[in-house]
């Protein structure tokens, strides 16, 4: 019998694989797919200094960003730079490879093309069934399955509490502009577009995706059309992004008698943005710590594996906590409250609290400072009180 079976190779699971091989465990990860790092399902950008505490190949790191413009729905926009390079452009490829070589330098084992496709309790541990048939046996599991919620809907571990739509694609560009950010009602109601420049050895390219509410493809279409001339994105007709649910806030638990669910599987990403890779490394890290100990001791149970569920709130739930606060506002506002806020953006006093106090995987500073700027409470509060 295994230690621990991990389902899903994605950074978490590859995160959590690696710290439990690393404390001479044994653990397996099944990936579904043939290749690990495809397909991606995200936009791949990171915080800077998180990528350079990782040690990862050069090739993962594809290009820098400092500046972003802001659209809103009227169409006026305003640029935002920062004085250093906060985040970067990752090549996912390489980034969850280079993750799945050091788990199995490890000791980990990663079978690649192998879907589980059910979790059942034994006597003494789990027993995974594969889509062919054969039967692993572990003492825990870790799900790291992203953003599918099947198991967790079995196991009692709940849906995520908030959700969108995201569609995505990467294409060829060959005249690149800056992040762009867009928002309202036409182009992504209670979310956000997006268009990211990429530079490859191969050539330039834009990441163009939208995450909302209801049919996140027609938006990813609209999206398109605004920066196709601009950026002369190549987009054969037809195209299609690849979609996916966006989970927004944490499923209703995220352990259960010997399983936890790590990364995008246990809803844990920017409830802001969405953005969910440096949550899944860190929240399988947890996670692999906690089932060391459980393994040591032989107690899988529920009170037990509740020290994973402590351990990631106690890292991030301020900040979580924060960023829900936000988005419970934000998702009330409506295209002329959002053209307000980028008056104010732009005459009174807004973007020098962004420089102040924003950080690419902190927001809760400036959001905090956000929510005590008059001008900015009236715009945000606005609408959300007269609908009370």
């Amino acid at each position: 019998m295994l230690d621990v079976a991990v389902i899903g190779g994605g950074p978490g699971g590859l995160s959590a694989a690696r710290s439990l091989a690393s404390a001479g465990r044994s653990v397996i990860v099944f990936e579904e797919h043939d290749q690990i790092g495809t397909p991606v399902h995200c936009t791949g950008v990171l915080a800077e200094d998180v990528i350079a505490t990782m040690d990862l190949p050069a090739g993962a790191v594809l290009n820098p960003l400092s500046t972003v413009r802001f659209f809103a729905p009227a169409g006026h926009s305003f640029d935002y730079t920062t004085t250093t390079t906060e985040a970067v452009v990752i090549d996912r490829d390489v980034f969850d490879n280079a993750l799945a070589r050091r788990a199995v330098a490890a000791g980990a084992t990663i079978s690649r093309g192998r879907r589980v496709v059910a979790i059942d309790y034994t006597d003494d541990g789990v027993t995974a069934t594969l889509a062919d048939g054969e039967l692993v046996q572990a003492r825990a599991v870790v799900l790291a399955c992203g953003a599918n919620y099947s198991f967790q809907k079995r196991l009692g571990l709940g849906m995520p509490t908030t959700f969108l739509q995201s569609a995505q694609m990467e294409l060829p560009a060959s005249r690149l502009g800056d992040v762009e950010i867009h928002f309202g009602s036409e182009i992504a109601p209670k979310g956000f577009a997006w268009a990211v420049p990429v530079r490859r050895a191969s050539g330039t390219f834009a990441r163009i995706g939208v995450m909302a509410e209801g049919d996140a493809g027609v938006y990813f279409s609209r999206m398109l059309e605004r920066v196709r001339a601009r950026w002369r994105v190549q987009a054969p007709d037809g195209v299609t992004p690849r979609r996916r649910m966006l989970p927004l806030g944490s499923v209703k638990r995220t352990y259960a008698d010997r399983v936890v669910a790590v990364g995008d599987a246990a809803g844990l990403v920017k409830p802001t943005t969405g953005g969910g890779i440096y949550y899944s490394v860190v929240s399988g890290e947890i996670a692999g710590e906690v089932l060391s100990t459980r393994i040591a001791v032989n107690d899988f149970s529920a009170s037990a594996m509740r020290a994973y569920e402590e351990g990631w709130r106690s890292r991030f739930q301020s900040e979580f906590s924060a960023q829900h606060a936000l988005r419970f506002v934000a998702q009330h506002m409506r295209d002329g409250d959002i053209d307000a806020l980028f008056t104010l953006a732009a005459t009174d006093g807004i973007l020098p609290l962004v420089r102040q106090t924003a950080r690419f995987n902190r927001h809760r500073d400036f959001i905090l400072a956000l929510l005590k700027h008059q001008p900015a409470r009236r715009a945000l509060f606005g609408r959300l009180a007269s609908s009370m």
